[in-house]
């Protein structure tokens, strides 16, 4: 399972990437690699792990991970192709969700591309991207299936109608995934790979300053909470310049660090366990002297189709 990072300029998304790539190579105990330079990948927390290893005296934990992809070259306009235009848009498809950065700090030091702090706005500026892109996807398809109704076929008619409600969507500047599909629907969706359509966590990057503070106090972090709720997103409040602090130092040491803050956790197990969740994942363990093991399954699979994962022969029975 792969998440795409993805922000505008100076918003934080690289020191967030940094963080969560160095928090992998730091960790010795946990498998870590990078695929390519803007590919990590790294542990999802699970405090079951060391705990049942240590009742089996287990010589090696193998936990779940996730893969995320440092997507870069977003400007305005690359739907159209401009920076590195449908490249960038190639890398999000490939991606089963997407980690949006947003800018909720103000720091004359960090020039901002739009040279204001306004995160709403930029959401909408990578959402229209997004957009516009779907858009014409969308509409050869509707443009097919309209065409195909003559033929008496009913299903085009049911198709063109589902196509048309997704492009009415869009062109209100809405992305898919605000809309409600029936599980036929969604499948038929599912088969379209439409940008809009992918979950998204919104990583609201705040300031060093306003760590350990009341997010109800901060009014750009709020901003960012009410436009996720439109669509059914979720938003995670993060300060990658901490985070990129703390992956750098030695696992001991992070503990301390975090207390000094007054965090118990840092934002970016959070994140990682969030964005486990998002894709509706969830880990089942295995244990032996050998190694204590996690296993990703999708939420609601059958124990045969768990044990499947372990050995094909298990499945069968």
């Amino acid at each position: 399972m792969k998440l795409g990072v993805v922000g505008l300029p100076n918003v934080g998304k690289s020191t967030l990437f940094n963080a969560i790539t160095h928090a992998g190579a730091m960790a010795a105990n946990f498998p870590f690699c990078t695929i390519e330079p803007n590919v990590g990948v790294v542990a999802v927390p699970d405090e079951r792990l060391t705990k049942l290893a240590a009742l089996y005296n287990c010589k090696k934990i193998v936990p779940a991970t996730i893969e995320f992809v440092d997507i870069a070259g977003l400007v305005r306009g690359a739907s159209k192709g401009e920076g590195l235009g449908n490249k960038f848009l190639s890398h999000i498809r490939e991606v089963d969700a997407i980690v949006h950065v947003v800018r909720c700090f103000k720091d004359d030091n960090v020039t901002h591309v739009e040279n204001t702090v306004d995160p709403v706005r930029d959401i909408g500026i990578i959402n229209l991207e997004l957009i516009l892109s779907d858009m014409e996807a969308v509409e050869k398809k509707l443009d097919r299936a309209k065409s195909m109704i003559k033929t008496g076929d009913k299903k085009y008619v049911v198709e063109a109608e589902l196509l048309q409600r997704i492009y009415d969507c869009l062109a209100s500047e809405k992305p898919v995934r605000s809309l409600s599909f029936t599980e036929e629907e969604a499948d038929y969706v599912k088969g379209l790979f439409l940008l809009t359509s992918k979950p998204v966590i919104y990583a609201a990057n705040i300031g060093e300053e306003d760590i350990g503070k009341d997010e109800s106090t901060l009014p750009l972090v709020q901003e960012v909470k009410d436009y996720a709720k439109t669509e059914g997103s979720e938003t995670l409040v993060i300060c990658a310049k901490i985070e990129e602090e703390i992956s750098a130092l030695p696992l001991e040491e992070q503990a301390e660090y975090l207390a000094a803050l007054g965090l118990t956790e840092s934002g970016l197990n959070r994140l990682v366990k969030a964005s486990y969740s998002l894709l509706g994942l969830m880990s089942f363990l295995t244990a032996g002297e050998p190694e204590t093991r996690a296993w990703t399954i999708k939420i609601g699979t059958k124990a045969p189709q768990a044990a499947g994962k372990i050995h094909s022969d298990f499945e069968r029975g």
